[in-house]
């Protein structure tokens, strides 16, 4: 009879959950902050803060770091998660009641000490969901033989009078030290910093979460990975199965990702086991595999992705990415908490200028803000295309022409992100030709006054983009000035794009936005030559 125990499991990328190095190709955590910097907070008895955007590896850290200061000797460290408690919302009992179990559970499994679970017992019935977590945790403290170190996960998880009961109890128990014995350190973990929390209470009240947890020490944040750290774990999979990647690959995954650890794993998880073909360790990842592997990754729509969908719709986010979206506004007409909030989140990089956090993400939030318009609009691909497989533009911009003059004043008026619709519908509608064929680039950015969208269109389907490729610049500018002025100065961009991209063909698409103009004197399309290059001109 055959044995019935598994097989064991190689080695992979991670794209779910905390990293475990004996399942995952990893970055030793420990070396993705300053260990140094945290070994002081917590000897000084510090409370503070390790904040990251989503999927970046906090929960990694936090275990890793609790291991290493618990066989330290030194401390009694405890990892707790209290996303659980995000359902009570304002019931403040019932989101107390599961923080609390999280501590004692957790208590328990990880460091077998069971006394919390008795001594919660004891305290509830008496103190409540207002006193019983800082008493649970001064009697911890009196009992303990060591300094507590509690690392506090997803705290921004909660909602409303639960995070500020929770937070108004940590802050009473360490005013009260040394004369009430408590806990010695506290690390509250989330994506946002603690000064970013905006706490509804149930009496419509909004406290912020600096007033709150005014005891903060010190923020920390845990960044992306570095280039060498990306060829680090991408050698590991190398190592492990010996398939390789081609060395052009990593400059483009460092613009796609910029080191965001689960787009990392997420496009190496594509091109290593989406890939069926790549299954077999011999084939190489050639960078067109990494292409389509990106591709394939956009469109998925996965989960991670999809997240970013929630929070375009928040009104302090909304106002960042539509600056950044039209390219009108300049950084300072921004308020900077909103520009710190939306940095946190991972959306954008603040400095040493403005602009979204990386490529992937440039691709997928104007797909997001479209994606109803999208699917709703009745174009198909196969009606712009050649007999010899090329795309048709002016067809398919003529035929943009007639759209946009039927539908943009009653779709953008219901777009979220009305100060960048005619540029966010355009590319809705290239977007619905292109997709499943070819690939859409995009740049833009605050104080640009124009979107640049360079496609690449195999002419071969066997082929792919391993064939000939069609390569074709559109330049997006709203007309503010005279018309004569913004062609003038959009030729000279147009061009000037083109031959970056090494474009066979460009076209300059003016939008104009001026109330009281009839549509006919806002059509046009004309023929331009600017150095050498012809250009087509389209109004609308």
């Amino acid at each position: 009879m055959s044995n019935p125990r598994a097989t064991a499991m190689r080695r992979h990328f991670n794209t779910t959950g905390p990293v475990h190095p004996e399942e995952h190709y990893a970055i030793d955590p420990m070396t993705r902050l300053d260990w140094e910097e945290v070994r002081f907070l917590i000897a000084a008895k510090k409370f503070f803060v390790l904040h990251a955007p989503r999927q970046t590896g906090k929960t990694s850290t936090l275990l890793v770091m609790m291991d290493v200061l618990n066989q330290s000797g030194e401390y009694t460290a405890l990892y707790m998660n209290v996303e659980s408690a995000q359902s009570a919302r304002d019931d403040v009992a019932a989101g107390m009641k599961a923080i609390i179990g999280s501590l004692t559970y957790g208590a328990e499994a990880r460091l077998r000490d069971s006394r919390l679970q008795k001594w919660r017992d004891e305290l509830w019935p008496v103190l409540g969901e207002h006193a019983t977590l800082r008493e649970l945790l001064s009697r911890w403290a009196q009992a303990s033989d060591k300094p507590i170190v509690l690392m506090i996960d997803e705290v921004d998880a909660l909602v409303g009078d639960t995070l500020i009961s929770l937070l108004r109890q940590l802050r009473e128990g360490y005013i009260g030290r040394p004369g009430i014995p408590f806990i010695h350190s506290v690390i509250l973990c989330g994506v946002r910093d603690v000064r970013d929390y905006r706490i509804h209470t149930r009496h419509n009240e909004i406290i912020t979460g600096g007033s709150a947890f005014n005891i903060k020490a010190k923020s920390l944040v845990m960044g992306s990975f570095r280039k060498d750290e990306i060829a680090t774990l991408y050698a590991q999979h190398t190592q492990d199965t010996g398939q390789t990647f081609d060395a052009a690959i990593f400059p483009e995954l460092w613009e796609d990702t910029r080191g965001q650890p689960w787009l990392v794993n997420a496009l190496g998880h594509e091109m290593t086991w989406e890939d069926k073909s790549a299954r077999d360790r011999a084939t190489p990842i050639t960078l067109e595999r990494y292409h389509a592997a990106r591709e394939r990754l956009i469109q998925s729509r996965t989960t991670h992705l999809s997240q970013l969908s929630d929070k375009l719709r928040e009104a302090r986010v909304h106002g960042v990415i539509s600056a950044l979206l039209a390219g009108e506004s300049s950084q300072e007409t921004l308020a900077l908490d909103d520009v710190e909030y939306v940095a946190d989140l991972g959306l954008i990089e603040a400095r040493p200028q403005m602009r979204i956090a990386n490529r992937i993400y440039q691709e997928v939030i104007p797909r997001e803000l479209t994606w109803t318009k999208q699917i709703s609009i009745a174009h198909e691909q196969v009606w712009y295309l050649t007999p010899q497989r090329r795309l048709d533009m002016p067809k398919l911009l003529a035929a943009f022409q007639q759209f946009f003059r039927e539908n943009a004043d009653a779709w953008i008026e219901r777009f979220d992100y009305k100060e960048a619709g005619p540029q966010l519908l355009m590319q809705a509608f290239l977007q619905r030709i292109i997709n499943g064929g070819g690939r859409i680039n995009r740049e833009y950015g605050l104080g640009r006054k124009r979107t640049d969208l360079f496609i690449e269109w195999p002419l071969d389907e066997e082929q792919g983009f391993y064939g000939k490729v069609q390569r074709i610049v559109l330049e997006l500018k709203i007309l503010y000035k005279s018309w004569e002025a913004t062609v003038t100065e959009g030729l000279g961009q147009t061009a000037g794009y083109a031959d970056q991209c090494g474009a066979d063909e460009a076209h300059l698409i003016v939008f104009d936005r001026r109330s009281g103009i009839a549509w006919d004197d806002k059509i046009r399309q004309q023929q331009e030559n600017h150095q050498g290059r012809a250009i087509g001109v389209w109004g609308m």
